[in-house]
């Protein structure tokens, strides 16, 4: 071969392989992004809601991938993780029921199963771009997850935080490695609603920022929060409540990214610690204020039937009941009922439902009957409230005693003080 033949062959091949490198870098814009003359990087980024997009602004970016398959395929910049941390097994069915609870748990407050366990499964779907909002460079897909705790003995909440099940989409010049995810709680105090001195101690580590790929290999971290207490005092009128909020923000971030502008209290979660003492059941304890609490009785239980059916007629059929007047209601289904703890008052709603139980049937004295009262005598809603939103019947003794028990049931295992809440459930 002589020169001048290998030098033609020489120039062949390097505009061979620049076209090709031409073509490619092309071929990837116009997949994946609108193209634009600056440098994305150079203009800054950010994480926006995928849902704030038009769809067109989505085109290619609509097959993403679980993060451990991206990062060992063979584009990526990062060696392959290792196997994530499970969920721990005592933590199992309460996920599986929040992932059961969907609409609720992904709400702020989560789902509330009851006044010591919530969660929230959260998805998030994030686009980033330039900040301009010209070039789209890529997709990240997750779920956060919040585990609440709160206990009936301890004035302490744990929280157990995660973000799981990743997924992401790159262009072909972005690196999902470098990506980042921040979950940073706080806490506030309600002095107003508190006794006095209120205290929460937070745990020393509120904040997780971290690469994609440290999420995927160990998702979950623990929070605890307690209130610390001076000993009992609840027999001097000071039940030590704290009211308190803990509130996480969520951050996405890439290199040279502004911050994620929607993160903001994703999660919150209402506290109360108390020392109440006898009243509450255990003495002292923590719960979630906002979880619904219900007396449920069963019309088919022989134990409470006729009680059941009372409060049934009272709440759907209040023309049945007595006093009767036109357009009565009786709270207890829409309307909560709160407790009344002041035996003085609770002595004087039983007086005046037995009175008007008299009026209606006269003198009961010497039968099996007593004068079952809705709403009960310990409620603030009971017979003396002066509203008339009550109602009495004369039922079975031992099924009345025995549905006043249930309810002194459901106050101490739910930790409802004075002034709290509950509702009524009647099944069939």
């Amino acid at each position: 071969m002589n020169i001048r033949t290998a030098f033609i062959r020489l120039v062949r091949t390097t505009t061979t392989m620049a076209a090709l490198t031409l073509l490619t870098a092309a071929t990837a814009t116009a997949t994946h992004a609108a193209s634009t003359t600056n440098d994305p990087a150079a203009e800054g980024t950010v994480f926006v809601d995928a849902a704030s997009l038009p769809a067109d602004e989505l085109r290619g970016l609509d097959q993403p991938i679980p993060y451990a398959e991206y990062a060992r395929s063979p584009g990526s910049k990062s060696a392959a993780p290792a196997a994530a941390d499970p969920a721990p097994s005592d933590q199992q069915d309460l996920r599986q029921q929040c992932a059961d609870h969907a609409a609720q748990a992904k709400a702020a407050t989560g789902w509330l199963k009851s006044r010591f366990e919530s969660c929230q499964k959260r998805p998030f779907d994030l686009v980033l771009r330039d900040i301009r909002g010209t070039t789209t460079l890529g997709r990240l897909k997750f779920d956060q997850w919040v585990l609440g705790f709160a206990y009936d003995g301890s004035r302490r909440v744990d929280y157990v935080a995660s973000i799981e099940n990743i997924w992401v989409e790159p262009i072909p010049t972005e690196d999902a490695t470098k990506w980042r995810i921040g979950q940073h709680f706080h806490h506030s105090v309600n002095a107003s609603s508190s006794d006095a001195d209120p205290q929460v101690t937070a745990p020393q580590t509120v904040n997780r920022d971290e690469l994609l790929g440290v999420w995927d290999t160990k998702p979950h971290w623990s929070l605890t929060y307690t209130s610390p207490d001076k000993g009992a005092l609840f027999d001097q009128g000071n039940q030590q409540r704290v009211l308190s909020t803990v509130a996480m923000d969520l951050s996405a971030s890439s290199p040279n990214s502004a911050p994620y502008k929607e993160g903001s209290n994703v999660y919150n979660s209402s506290v109360r610690y108390d020392y109440a003492g006898k009243v509450a059941g255990k003495h002292k304890g923590t719960v979630f204020t906002k979880a619904r609490v219900e007396l449920v009785m069963s019309q088919k239980d022989p134990a409470v039937n006729e009680s059941a059916l009372h409060i049934y007629d009272a709440l759907n059929r209040p023309e049945r009941t007595f006093p009767s007047w036109v357009g009565k209601s009786v709270p207890g289904a829409k309307d909560p009922l709160h407790r009344l703890i002041d035996k003085e008052k609770q002595k004087k709603n039983r007086a005046r439902s037995i009175k008007e139980c008299e009026k209606v049937w006269g003198d009961y004295k010497g039968t099996d009957l007593q004068c079952d009262e809705y709403p009960f005598a310990s409620t603030k809603e009971g017979s003396t409230k002066g509203d008339q939103r009550f109602s009495v019947r004369l039922i079975d003794g031992d099924d009345n005693e025995t549905g006043g028990r249930r309810l002194d049931q459901m106050y101490t295992l739910n930790r409802i003080l004075d002034g709290d809440a509950f509702y009524m459930k009647i099944t069939n």
